[in-house]
């Protein structure tokens, strides 16, 4: 009997648990999650104590019964610090959310538990190391984003595991080697996003399977091998497509004609070559393509006549020729159409714009003539007008004066001819008009207050003619003011001084006369002004000196009078200046910046004087009679002076020799015979003095 009781204890001390295993309840697991983040900024989860529900916590979602957490979403709340293992405690949990936060280290594996869970967003975040395989258990899960942390390894083949998973986005991490075939076999996946990482290979045909994909994102930083597969045409659900920046190469397969329901392709910034396929027309559903940055050759095909519902066309930056389609201008949708950069010529079509949708249009930089379509803001929606360098002519469109909605134009580098539209200048969302560079005329239009923000403006290189009007001073946050190389005249109005956003002023190579208008010291944010090559008349304003940025000053080639002001020398931001082809008289300063300027900057003006100039003559210094001033010597003359010292130095030296090996001979001489000679009255020193040294 004793035996069997001792058999028995032996036997409950085996198989008895040493510790009784505590179950952590939802609140503990909660207060566990907290302690955890180290950093609460706002104070967002000061909420989560005893005193409180916890149902009625920041984040926290409890079902109808009260008693179960059923969804934590912390996100954009700005926190830091780790995820809990203690997560795996709240087993009722389907969403959970803690995107665009700081939370750092590994996922925990114990989320494996949870296997109620059917979101999972921790997007956003710094969660690094690898996707734990645990975490195939999930297999309730429907959505999965951990977008943009510092995943690495391999594409996780886990998540192949979750048959239900409808959303997964593992883009913006680190992920590296090639994309694994087995993601061709979700059968639900609607959402597939692995762009911005560093994959590399090719494209796997059993993506193609996946035939309830809508949207797709391969893109940006990976590195494939070749093009698309034509397997990409079984995607029959897809309606987004992004591939850009990826590396891809050869032709667009036809079998992407196929995809019925695309409304978005972007294929931009890659290897493509050959021509653009035609069956791109049979995208009936399609609203924007981007292939810009390729290497696509030919014309645009006709098919494309067919995308009916086109809102955005981009094609820069490859290698088409030929026109541009009338049926372009006839899409009735399109908003966007940029197809800068290639070698288009022909003209452009007269129509464009007249669908009244049009916002951009970038047609620079190719060869297009004729010109310009009369009504491209007819729907008052035009906000970019860029047609620069190419061989446009006839005059500005009238229109663009009433285009209200217009922020941007430029047209540059043409041969446009006529005056500037009555009222461009005034309209209120203009920051940006460059018309540099071709042949228009007339004058300078009447500013209306409403132009406050345009930043930059350049007339440069027309046939613009009369005078500045006093209302230049509207423009009250221009940057850049661009009037060089034009006929403008009359004096600069004082009004400039307004302008206290500018910060580059170049009115060079015109025939403005006067005084230099002193206000534009008010300017305190100019670093450049050229007001060289006109008739400008005067004294150069000493208010120039209170200018404690400005680095480039050019007043010459124009008929200024007076001295340089001496307080100019203490500008220490100059580090360029021309007063050359003046009337300037005086003294150059040389002190402070003016030490370092070379003589360029000065000549042409006969009167001035100082460093390299020469002396002042007649004691002429700043305008005054002064005590004549021995200016420094220039280096020629210090060079003809070495030249002509060393010259001396080696005939002295001759003589010194010639005469004491006759001395020498003559003492030889007197040792064999004794003969009697006149005594000669002169030394070396006697012989060296008669000597003449030219300099």
């Amino acid at each position: 009997m004793r035996l069997l009781l001792l058999l028995l204890l032996l036997h409950l001390q085996i198989y008895a648990p040493t510790t009784t295993a505590r179950t952590v309840s939802e609140y503990e697991a909660l207060l566990s999650i907290k302690s955890s983040i180290t950093d609460d900024p706002q104070s967002f989860l000061s909420a989560w104590n005893s005193t409180t529900s916890l149902c009625s916590w920041t984040g926290i979602t409890c079902d109808h019964t009260g008693r179960r957490v059923t969804s934590l979403d912390l996100s954009g709340l700005n926190l830091s610090g780790t995820l809990s293992p203690d997560i795996a405690h709240l087993r009722y949990l389907q969403n959970l959310s803690l995107a665009a936060n700081q939370f750092s280290g590994p996922i925990p594996a114990s989320l494996s538990a949870v296997t109620s869970l059917r979101s999972l967003n921790l997007s956003n975040n710094i969660f690094n190391s690898s996707f734990p395989t645990q975490l195939s258990s999930l297999k309730n899960l429907e959505v999965l984003d951990l977008y943009n942390n510092n995943m690495t390894g391999g594409l996780p083949l886990t998540v192949v595991e979750m048959p239900n998973l409808k959303h997964l986005h593992l883009g913006g991490n680190y992920y590296s080697g090639k994309i694994p075939p087995d993601y061709g076999k979700w059968e639900f996946l609607e959402y597939l996003a692995i762009s911005g990482n560093e994959l590399e290979g090719s494209i796997p045909v059993e993506l193609g399977n996946l035939t309830k994909l809508r949207e797709l994102y391969i893109g940006y930083f990976n590195t494939y091998e070749g093009g698309l597969p034509p397997e990409i045409g079984n995607l029959s659900s897809l309606v987004r497509f992004d591939a850009a920046n990826c590396a891809l190469s050869g032709q667009i397969p036809p079998e992407i004609g196929r995809l019925q329901k695309l409304d978005t392709l972007f294929l931009q910034v890659n290897s493509l070559s050959g021509s653009l396929t035609r069956e791109l027309g049979s995208l009936k559903s399609l609203k924007s393509m981007d292939l810009s940055n390729n290497m696509f050759t030919g014309e645009i095909p006709t098919s494309f006549a067919e995308l009916k519902n086109l809102t955005l066309l981009n094609l820069f930056r490859n290698k088409l020729y030929g026109a541009i389609p009338e049926f372009i201008a006839e899409l009735p949708d399109l908003e966007v159409l940029q197809l800068w950069e290639n070698n288009f010529t022909s003209t452009i079509p007269q129509t464009l714009g007249q669908n009244g949708k049009l916002e951009i249009l970038d047609l620079s930089s190719n060869k297009l003539t004729g010109t310009l379509p009369p009504n491209m803001c007819l729907g008052n929606n035009l906000q970019t007008l860029i047609t620069l360098s190419n061989f446009l002519f006839g005059p500005i469109p009238e229109s663009l004066g009433q285009c209200q909605s217009l922020s941007r134009i430029r047209m540059g580098e043409n041969f446009l001819n006529g005056s500037i539209p009555k009222g461009l200048f005034d309209l209120p969302n203009l920051s940006q008009v460059e018309l540099q560079d071709n042949l228009l005329a007339g004058e300078f239009p009447v500013i209306g207050t409403l132009a406050v923000n345009l930043g930059q403006l350049s007339l440069s290189n027309n046939r613009l003619t009369g005078s500045l009007p006093p209302s230049i001073g509207n423009f009250s946050g221009v940057q850049k003011l661009l009037l060089d190389g034009n006929k403008f005249s009359g004096s600069i109005p004082p009004e400039i001084g307004r302008l206290q956003q500018l910060t580059k002023m170049d009115f060079s190579h015109n025939k403005f006369s006067g005084p230099i208008a002193p206000e534009i010291s008010q300017c305190k944010l100019l670093t450049f002004v050229d007001l060289s090559r006109n008739e400008l008349s005067g004294e150069i304003p000493t208010e120039i000196t209170g200018m404690r940025i400005l680095n480039y000053l050019n007043l010459s080639k124009n008929h200024l009078v007076g001295s340089i002001p001496a307080p100019i020398a203490t500008m220490q931001s100059l580090t360029s200046v021309d007063f050359s082809y003046n009337n300037l008289t005086g003294l150059v300063p040389g002190t402070g910046q003016f030490s370092y300027f070379n003589y360029t900057s000065f000549v042409g003006n006969p009167s001035l004087c100082g460093p390299y100039l020469g002396p002042c003559k007649d004691g002429d210094v700043n305008g005054t009679h002064q005590p004549r001033v021995k200016g420094p010597l220039s280096s020629s003359l210090k060079l003809l002076l070495v030249i002509g010292l060393l010259v001396c130095s080696i005939a002295f030296a001759v003589a010194a020799i010639i005469k004491a090996r006759s001395l020498k001979k003559a003492s030889e001489a007197r040792a064999w015979k004794l003969t009697a000679f006149q005594r000669l009255d002169f030394t070396v020193d006697d012989s060296s003095r008669n000597m003449t040294c030219a300099i």
